[in-house]
């Protein structure tokens, strides 16, 4: 499998994101070494911002240069595929440059999902919701899926409603999955999704994957065996990761 970390210099909340100090490394470090961790054949960084070219290149890893215009990640990995000839069968997973504590297993876990599916253009994880204040953010992911894994619909609302649960009527677990972002793809599907317009299902709820789902593509879906900490998207969230990498033992 290839992994491919898209990373960008602009960020409204937090400027420099990729290059923020992390217990003595960039940011952008850590990622990559989540993802070496993983034992991808191939962990390439991409980016249109030559100080992080400059930076990553002084760590040691591959770096490919792609446009300013990209909308997405998505879009610039799929720059990447074209860029370095990806062959159409590879695997290719898309790791978020702000997602420093990604299990390495979970890496794998999709690259494998992905690989055992032929059918499936995608591969994605999920973990159960455990509280009704998760299941009713809108900052939560939701993921409904069919009894083989396949995914059927992804949304920021509460699905699926569990009525007589919620009007009292009954008692259980909520029976709802959050949906955790990191995919596999097959190298030659995400050239073919890059080029199709954005749908409108995609467009209300801010969400890529259903880009896929509405051209009647396939994903499936693995539960996490390991959960990821959570992303850094504010100064707020820099700090907390910063304290826990310095709390580990070995870094």
């Amino acid at each position: 499998m290839y992994v491919i970390i898209p990373a960008r210099y602009a960020s409204s909340r937090l400027p420099g994101k990729p290059l923020a100090d992390v217990a003595g490394k960039p940011l952008i470090e850590r990622v990559y070494d989540c993802a070496r961790a993983a034992g991808a054949k191939h962990v390439v960084i991409a980016t249109d911002d030559e100080r992080i070219r400059i930076a990553a290149e002084g760590f040691g890893a591959q770096v490919c240069m792609t446009s300013t215009q990209h909308a997405s990640g998505t879009d610039r990995i799929a720059e990447v595929i074209t860029l370095l000839r990806i062959a159409p069968q590879e695997i290719v997973v898309n790791l978020q440059g702000d997602e420093p504590m990604m299990p390495p297993a979970l890496i794998r876990q999709v690259a494998e999902t992905l690989a055992a599916h032929a059918d499936a253009a995608v591969a994605t994880a999920y973990h159960p919701i455990a509280t009704r204040v998760e299941f009713e953010n809108p900052n939560v992911v939701k993921v409904v899926f069919d009894e083989r894994g396949y995914a059927l619909y992804f949304s920021r609302a509460p699905i699926p409603w569990p009525r007589a649960l919620m009007a009292g009527k009954s008692k259980g677990v909520l029976n709802a999955y959050r949906h955790i972002g990191i995919y596999a793809y097959r190298a030659e599907f995400v050239g073919r999704y890059a080029a199709w317009p954005p749908s409108i299902i995609e467009q209300a709820e801010q969400l890529e994957q259903l880009r896929v789902l509405a051209r009647g593509e396939r994903i499936v879906l693995c539960e996490a065996a390991e959960l990821p900490g959570a992303g850094i998207d504010t100064p707020e969230d820099l700090e907390r990761v910063r304290r826990a990498f310095e709390g580990r033992s070995q870094v």
